[in-house]
């Protein structure tokens, strides 16, 4: 069974059933807003499982009385950073000036960093 994080003061499946409430919503209504199957939701809904952290983004997306922050927190994850126009700049520009090769290299580890991220938290 699902535990709260250490830093958070409910469970995913709590807050997930928060929303319900809120919103007034069964678990095919969330899946369909969200793009998953129904009993993904319902193992978030158990606590047998945690959501990916695209799924919780479009979940605070779908229903924006729960916050990024909320749902991550409840799932122990940490959100992503939010990128800036002057840090998308930055990046773009770095990016740039490598050759083909380094950039195929940089987005690999980049991509296995952002899976690592969206499995363990």
């Amino acid at each position: 069974m699902e535990t709260p994080a250490p830093d958070a003061p409910e469970t995913f499946a709590q807050v997930l059933a928060a929303l319900k409430d809120e919103y007034g919503v069964k678990e095919p209504a969330i899946s369909e807003a969200i793009g998953v199957h129904v009993s993904t939701v319902n193992t978030w809904a158990h606590g047998r499982a945690l959501p990916r952290a695209k799924h919780i983004r479009a979940l605070a997306g779908a229903y924006p009385k729960f916050t990024e922050l909320r749902l991550f927190a409840a799932a122990g994850k940490r959100p992503p950073a939010p990128l800036s126009r002057d840090g998308r700049e930055e990046l773009f520009g770095v990016f740039e000036r490598l050759t083909k090769e380094q950039q195929q290299m940089l987005l690999i580890q980049a991509r296995a960093v952002a899976d690592s991220n969206d499995q363990n938290g």
